[in-house]
């Protein structure tokens, strides 16, 4: 266990170490950056109004200048401004027929448009945002039974769009990641999330970690991972948390730390390239049941009550049975105690997806060689 407090106590000191910044509120996906937003808003005005101005000083004789019977560029910009704002002091106005229409059936639209703009600006900015804040505040502290992902790396952004087509709606998501870049991908999915430290009791009790449904953990570093866990199961001691380790030797303080699930992709992938190396199709199979978009997918569910009694070939959902675990122990699909299931039971189960059921895989063919 040497080594274990050693990772373990630099982690927390790399914790410690880490800039303490207060966890900021959830947040709401966007499609464009609030200066991104604003910056078109101004833009659109600032078009709009050089538009109007080149109008008035192509059409300048159709103006009066009252002050001094001159239309500079000046004046014309001075006109165009007084009119979009609809001041009209009467020391500029038209005269002339085209002036006039110009005014009724160029200028007003575009008033209005400029008018509009800038109300919008001042709604969305002020108004919209500050109630969009509140409401987020709001969420943010009624969450349940929500999906916490504790880092946005490759395997945390992949968990969250797997989450997604698996069904999990995206506001039942929630990204807590430092790195503001990660975070505008994670938005980007429809996500809720949060810059701050996963390290930080403060962080995890803000996305209402005792009140989640699961927590996937997957830092980047093996021994800021294991403190993450030990954090998480301090606050939520009854919360499944799986968590991804790269290192053989820190499973069991994965394990030891809280961990429900330890995920190792190392040994993952190097369990794929053994099955490659005898079948040509093992390592295409286990990357199927990896993922929903595949043909088959692995289920973990507990046994219904018209089950119980059954054997785990018979289950209700045409699945394939492949294993059971009873009072914490695995039972494969061959054995005894697999021909009566009882309740309680947790099956594993293939079953097949969309994809599978249109192009195979499927449990239960048509082609059963019967007339229809």
């Amino acid at each position: 266990m040497a080594k274990g407090d050693d990772q373990l106590s630099y982690a927390r000191k790399h914790g410690e170490n880490v800039a303490a910044r207060k966890a900021k509120p959830l947040k709401r996906a966007v499609k464009i950056p609030v200066w991104g937003d604003l910056g078109i808003r101004l833009f659109a005005a600032l078009f709009l109004i050089f538009f109007v101005v080149m109008i008035h000083w192509f059409d300048r004789d159709g103006l009066v200048d009252t002050v001094d019977g001159e239309v500079s560029f000046l004046d014309v910009v001075y006109f165009t401004m007084i009119s979009i704002t609809t001041t009209g002091f009467g020391d500029i106005y038209p005269v002339s027929d085209s002036a006039r229409m110009i005014e009724a059936v160029i200028v007003t639209p575009i008033r209005f448009a400029v008018f509009f703009i800038f109300v919008g600006t001042a709604y969305n900015f002020i108004i919209k945002r500050s109630w969009e804040n509140w409401r987020m505040a709001r969420i943010q502290e009624t969450l349940s039974e929500h999906v916490v992902v504790l880092g946005y790396g490759v395997s945390g952004s992949q968990s969250v769009e797997e989450l997604i087509e698996r069904g999990i709606d995206a506001n039942c998501i929630v990204v807590v990641d430092p790195d503001e870049a990660r975070l505008r991908d994670a938005e980007k999915l429809g996500v809720n999330v949060m810059a701050a430290d996963a390290t930080r009791d403060d962080t995890l009790k803000a996305v209402r970690i005792q009140e989640a449904q699961n927590v996937l953990v997957s830092a980047g570093r093996d021994d800021t991972s294991i403190l993450i866990v030990l954090t998480v199961r301090h606050l939520a001691p009854r919360v499944p948390i799986s968590v991804v380790v790269r290192a053989n030797d820190n499973e069991l303080l994965a394990r030891q730390a809280g961990a429900n699930n330890v995920i190792n992709p190392v040994r993952f992938t190097g369990l794929l390239l053994a099955g490659s190396a005898k079948g040509a199709h093992i390592s295409d199979y286990l990357a199927d049941l990896a993922s929903v978009s595949g043909r088959v997918q692995l289920v973990e569910r507990v046994v219904t009550e018209d089950e119980c009694g059954c054997a785990i070939t018979e289950l209700s959902t045409g699945g394939r049975g492949l294993r059971i675990y009873r009072n914490g122990r695995a039972i494969g699909f061959w054995e005894e105690e697999c021909q009566n299931l009882e309740p309680g039971d947790v099956i594993v189960e293939i079953v097949p997806t969309e994809n599978g059921t249109s192009k195979g895989d499927d449990p239960t063919p048509e082609g059963d060689g019967t007339d229809s």
